[in-house]
Formats: structure tokens, C-alpha cells, sequence
């Protein structure tokens, strides 16, 4: 096998109609299409549609895996649970970026390998999965995810040395499956995570503390820095399977 590619795409809150999914199958006649999800594996080729367009018109959820050491996860939101504002804080760089398509929020988080490894015993089934269910606790306020997003520019030197910290939310000591899913697939440095944290259990990092987290990120963005020598490596564990998350709530704006 010369190369591994794996995309998925998930509809939450609608399914897909049949023209939708007609629209689908012209862009491969390989994917595994149904009325909520997109699956795919190419071992050679590529896919032909644009991951952006299918989030915008079809999905909610979208990630992508490569052995090369692509990684990539887009969520899509409404606009009355989520605003481009609050986002905007803490997506700060290339590695985390959002904007909006008619009535929703679309965030696009991803991460290179910095060693520049192929990899060759990965599988993408099941990890979307695991992955999803952030997305509701973000639509119901938890800003968890987000800051995860904002530590993924602070690894990859993103995030300038004078911009101001985003508010560190709540409960960052205490991850759930899912939020410990997405940070071992992007590949957030555990103990940048851990600073934070030290902050977030006192409701805020001092400014000592942010000094420790950014340095800690840059060791982390070096390659052979800031990992444990007798700790597996974390980018190639496989988080626990999730129930798929049910659609969100509709919710009236204020």
C-alpha cells in the first residue's frame, strides 16, 4: 500500500435527501453513502470534492486522516448556539481557523506531523465517532473544545507572544472521552495540556502560567521535545468508540 486516506462526513442534524446523496455519488463512485454519512478510502487517487463545500452544503461533522501525517477535523454549528466571535478567540492560527456559511459556524482544526513519519497501522472507522459528541457540548456552551483548538496554535507556534490568552473555561482538568479523543488525534502535547489545566482548576492561568504553557507548547512543536521517552506515543492510540450523537436542539434566538 503506497498511501492511506481516510474521509468521513456526518450529518447530524438533518439527513440527507436523495438528491443530496445523488450529488454525492458524483463525486465517487467508491464511497460508502447513506443518509448520514460519507465514508471513504483511497489507497491511490484523491478524492475530487472539496472538504469546505461538502461541510457548507451537506455535513456537520468532517475528518480526515493520512499516513503521511495529515490530520484534520471540521464541526459544523448554528449561529444561535455558536458565534463566529466566541470562536475567533481562541482559533488563532493555521492550525485552527472557522468561518461562517449561511446560518452556520464551521471550525476547521488540523495538525502535520512534525517528524515527518509515514505512518502505516492506521484506520479512520470509528474514530469520528468517538470524536462527535463534542459538538453538542460546545452547541450547549462548553468552551472546552475550543481552547483545545486555541493549546493546537499555541504546539504549532501559531499564536503570537503578545496576543491575549483566551478565557480558560471550566473543567479542562477534567476531559471526557469524547474532548480526550479529539486532543490524541490532533496531537496535543499532554503536558501542555496539564499546564493549562493548573490554571483552569483555579478558574484562570496567571500570566506565569501562560509563560510555562507557551514554552512547554514550543518544546512540544520541536521534533523529539517534550514527550515522554517511557510514555507511548499518543498519536497512535485509537479513542474508545462513542455512541453517535443525537441532532441537536433547536433552539430560539434571543
Amino acid at each position: 500500500m503506497s498511501e492511506y486516506q481516510y474521509y468521513e462526513f456526518a450529518a447530524v442534524d438533518r439527513p440527507l435527501t436523495g438528491r443530496e446523496r445523488a450529488e454525492l455519488r458524483s463525486m465517487s463512485t467508491r464511497a460508502d453513502i447513506t443518509a448520514t454519512s460519507f465514508v471513504n478510502t483511497y489507497e491511490w487517487g484523491n478524492f475530487k470534492g472539496d472538504p469546505r463545500t461538502l461541510m457548507e452544503r451537506y455535513f456537520d461533522a468532517h475528518l480526515y486522516l493520512a499516513n503521511w501525517g495529515t490530520r484534520r477535523l471540521m464541526l459544523r454549528l448554528p449561529k444561535h448556539v455558536l458565534d463566529l466571535a466566541t470562536v475567533a478567540r481562541y482559533c488563532q492560527g493555521d492550525s485552527a481557523s472557522a468561518w461562517t456559511a449561511d446560518t452556520h459556524v464551521i471550525i476547521d482544526l488540523h495538525d502535520e506531523d512534525e517528524d515527518g513519519t509515514d505512518e502505516w497501522d492506521l484506520d479512520g472507522h470509528g474514530l469520528l465517532t468517538s470524536i462527535i459528541p463534542v459538538r453538542a457540548g460546545l452547541a450547549a456552551g462548553d468552551l472546552r473544545l475550543l481552547y483545545l483548538a486555541w493549546l493546537r496554535c499555541v504546539q504549532s507556534e501559531d499564536v503570537a507572544g503578545d496576543e491575549p490568552e483566551p478565557p480558560v473555561p471550566a473543567g479542562l482538568d477534567t476531559l471526557d472521552a469524547p474532548l480526550t479523543a479529539v486532543a490524541q488525534f490532533l496531537r496535543i502535547d499532554p503536558d501542555l495540556i496539564a499546564a493549562a489545566a493548573a490554571g483552569s482548576v483555579a478558574g484562570r492561568l496567571r500570566r506565569t502560567d501562560r509563560r510555562t504553557t507557551t514554552e512547554v507548547g514550543r518544546r512540544a512543536a520541536r521534533p523529539g521535545q517534550g514527550r515522554h521517552p517511557d510514555r507511548p506515543d499518543h498519536r497512535r492510540r485509537q479513542p474508545p468508540a462513542q455512541p453517535t450523537a443525537a441532532p441537536l436542539p433547536r433552539r430560539t434566538p434571543h
